[in-house]
């Protein structure tokens, strides 16, 4: 008898969707939703660096906690076939992407416009944030990947794109309120002196 952990079925490389079909683990499939399982880490360990800084800091917190619910649900719709697609699978809406829309709205009074290109860094939430932004765009691609060969909810899709522009704002905001310095790219940097 094995624990609750370990079932030892994926052993030979293979794992259950939702509804039982055995698929390899490296599918297209299983890639998506391992990518936004990885990127709902990346907003936690955000999230796990976040200053308290009162409601400045609120507001970060809200949108991520918000977010890797979402992406939870993003995961779980994924990780099952949408042929015949059933409502009882969890999804994400148009109503949750308008909310990543207002967070960034909120947050971008604060930060101004896009001053160009930003270099990832600044304190660590900032820094923890441009990475998870990068995940959030490499989940996008694997998403669409997927969704060339089989059905993928299209909102899915809009919820990640948006995330990442939240994250990629909220690395700006992270970095203002916590009074660090944000660096643009300069494409004629040059080396510091000896």
């Amino acid at each position: 008898m094995t624990g609750d952990i370990y079932t030892r079925r994926g052993d030979t490389g293979e794992t259950s969707l939702v509804g039982g079909a055995r698929v390899r683990k490296d599918c297209s499939r299983v890639t998506a939703y391992g990518t936004v399982d990885e990127l709902s880490s990346q907003v936690g360990l955000a999230l796990a660096s976040l200053p308290s800084l009162g409601a400045e800091t609120r507001l970060l917190d809200d949108a991520l906690e918000f977010s890797q619910q979402r992406l939870f649900n993003c995961s779980s719709n994924l990780a099952t076939p949408m042929d015949p697609p059933s409502e009882s699978t969890p999804t994400v809406t148009a109503a949750d992407t308008a909310a990543l829309e207002r967070w960034i709205d909120v947050m971008s009074i604060r930060v101004g416009g896009f001053p160009g290109f930003v270099l990832p860094g600044g304190c660590e939430t900032s820094a923890r944030l441009h990475v998870a932004r990068t995940v959030a765009r490499r989940a996008e691609r694997e998403i669409l990947t997927l969704a060339s060969t089989e059905p993928v909810d299209t909102q899915i899709l809009a919820f990640v794109n948006r995330l990442s522009d939240l994250l990629f704002t909220a690395a700006r905001y992270a970095n203002i309120v916590a009074d660090s310095t944000e660096v643009l790219w300069d494409p004629k940097a040059e080396p510091p002196k000896a």
